[in-house]
């Protein structure tokens, strides 16, 4: 890639193509858009979406007027999640995917496969809470187990719900029975915080993640707050809580 300095920073001398999977609502059907970007390459893909929106007008690559892309963000920091998407055919969070790590001239951006679409590149993964409350995952009363593994506590409750985990899952269909790697990180800090929940939660456990799941684990590859799920995993298989 070909970039020069300006008072600015550093910004590309040729725009870069951002092809972007399209909806505009939940019915209609998808298309491609392709818009050129001529920031700096040190932006995060959130960043540049942004760009993409900044004017009133907004004009593809083919000089057509067009809307702005829809897309959600929040913290813009890597903590909330909300910026999940799939960035050339990875899953990743777009405030923490930076320009100058991606290769080639084109970048391609789809919406997250696993999840209805709303709008662009917003998905509905309302059903990553829906599956929690279903199953009943909440701690109720404090009864810590005698040997805690505060380390591992903390590492699992990292967990943003972002879906990246669930979208590279070869299990996770949304909507079956099969809820994935949020649901088992949420069952071990459960069964680990109330003891008297604890064999409930593992059969809830085994019912919804633990027949199911083929240890791919391409979910803690892709996970962006490195939650180790197999820790997890393992302790509730053995009922060392």
């Amino acid at each position: 890639m070909t970039a020069e300095n300006t008072a600015y920073g550093w910004m590309r001398s040729e725009p870069m193509k951002v092809s972007i999977l399209r909806q505009q609502h939940p019915g209609s059907e998808p298309y491609w858009e392709t818009f050129e970007y001529d920031g700096p390459d040190h932006n995060s893909v959130a960043g540049m979406l942004d760009y993409l929106n900044y004017h009133d007008d907004i004009i593809d690559a083919e000089g057509r007027h067009t809307t702005r892309i829809g897309w959600e963000c929040s913290c813009l920091q890597g903590v909330c999640g909300a910026c999940a998407m799939v960035i050339n055919g990875r899953p990743a969070l777009a405030c923490e995917t930076f320009i100058r790590d991606l290769k080639g001239k084109e970048i391609r951006i789809q919406p997250l496969r696993k999840f209805p679409v709303v709008h662009d590149l917003v998905t509905d993964r309302s059903s990553i809470h829906e599956n929690l409350k279903q199953a009943n995952v909440s701690i109720g009363e404090y009864q810590p187990s005698a040997d805690p593994d505060h380390a591992h506590h903390y590492t699992a409750a990292k967990c943003l719900k972002c879906g990246l985990c669930l979208e590279v899952c070869p299990n996770y269909v949304n909507g079956r029975t099969f809820f994935g790697a949020v649901f088992a990180n949420d069952c071990y800090l459960t069964a680990s915080r109330n003891r008297s929940k604890t064999e409930e939660i593992r059969t809830i456990y085994a019912d919804h993640f633990g027949k199911d799941c083929s240890k791919s684990l391409s979910c803690m590859e892709i996970c962006p707050m490195k939650i180790r799920t197999l820790a997890s995993i393992a302790r509730l298989n053995r009922g060392k809580l």
